[in-house]
Order: C-alpha cells, then sequence, then structure tokens
C-alpha cells in the first residue's frame, strides 16, 4: 500500500513538471512577426484595417501579422 502511494505521488510531480515545461516553452514563443505593406502585398496578403489595433496583414495562409 504505501508503494502505491509513494508511486502516485512521483507519477503525480512528473506530470506537474511536464505541464511546467510545455506552459514555459509556449510562454517562450516569439509572436507573429512584423511585415511591411509591399511585402504584404507581395506574399499576396490583403492590408486589413482592426479597430483600435491598426493595420494588418491577411495572408492567403490564414495568418495575420501586424503592418510596421
Amino acid at each position: 500500500m504505501r508503494i502505491r502511494r509513494i508511486l502516485g505521488l512521483v507519477l503525480a510531480a512528473a506530470t506537474l513538471a511536464g505541464v511546467s515545461a510545455v506552459g514555459a516553452v509556449s510562454a517562450g514563443a516569439a509572436p507573429s512577426p512584423n511585415i511591411s505593406r509591399d511585402e504584404c502585398t507581395a506574399a499576396g496578403g490583403q492590408i486589413i484595417s482592426r479597430p483600435y489595433a491598426g493595420e494588418a496583414c491577411a495572408l492567403p495562409d490564414g495568418t495575420t501579422q501586424a503592418i510596421t
């Protein structure tokens, strides 16, 4: 019975450590890079206006990037 409890605690600690590592990696991910108006149109994107956020480039793959 004691071995089950210890194994359960070890498993729980390992799970929490894994979740923490995944959170740290995703928190460190870089935001989308900025793109110029010329680069946007050259890549086949459309310039869209976002309320209170300025302009952005809507690329054909479905992503949007801020325009510098």
